[in-house]
């Protein structure tokens, strides 16, 4: 505190730059000030060296054309001048901007500094592993409430009511699906077998 009170407040590198920006534009608009002034006694030379010669006074005409020539070399040098300043402007923008974005990416790598702490990889990790071994539990335990719920579903007379609709099928076949019997399910089979031995055989048969 006490050198704050001695030597004022330390600025910052965004406050010296702004101010020496300042500085720099105000010497500008003095040197276009100055610039004009002489721009306009220029002018009012050539006015006067004009009407001393037309009066004859050519001595007097030297000496003004001499001041003449003094007044656009100032002239040209404070254009010159105006240049330079301005491209230290320039420049000066340039750091301004660039200590922004210095800024700006030491906030963001803090940001990402403060991320990576907090991140815990072996605990996310771990968090991860668990998940899957959950979800796997949770896919087992599903299958088999699946299974248990089609066990307790399924119908004995299901399987009986099945082979009386292949009989059926096979009666409206006819004989041709008759010889291969073998081939179907011993339900089915001893259904057509019952139902051949229930019809009545022709006379004469062996």
């Amino acid at each position: 505190m006490p050198l704050e009170f001695l030597f004022g407040k330390r600025k910052t590198p965004e406050e010296m730059l702004r101010q020496n920006q300042r500085a720099l534009t105000r010497a500008m608009r003095d040197l276009d000030r100055e610039r004009m002034k002489m721009e306009q006694q220029e002018k009012k030379t050539i006015a006067d060296i004009k009407k001393m010669a037309n009066q004859g006074q050519y001595d007097a005409v030297k000496i003004m054309a001499r001041d003449l020539v003094r007044t656009r070399r100032s002239v040209k040098k404070f254009m010159l001048m105006r240049a330079n300043i301005q491209a230290v402007s320039l420049k000066i923008q340039t750091l301004r901007s660039q200590n922004t974005m210095a800024n700006a990416m030491k906030g963001v790598t803090k940001a990402m500094q403060q991320m990576n702490k907090a991140m815990n990889l072996p605990q996310i990790q771990k968090i991860m592993m668990e998940f899957e071994k959950q979800t796997e539990i949770m896919d087992m335990k599903g299958e088999m409430m699946e299974d248990a719920i089609d066990d307790a579903m399924e119908d004995d007379g299901d399987e009986e009511e099945t082979d009386n609709i292949v009989a059926q099928v096979l009666d409206e076949l006819g004989l041709q699906m008759t010889e291969d019997m073998g081939i179907l399910p011993p339900g089915v089979r001893e259904a057509e077998q019952a139902k051949n031995k229930a019809k009545p055989q022709a006379v004469g048969a062996d």
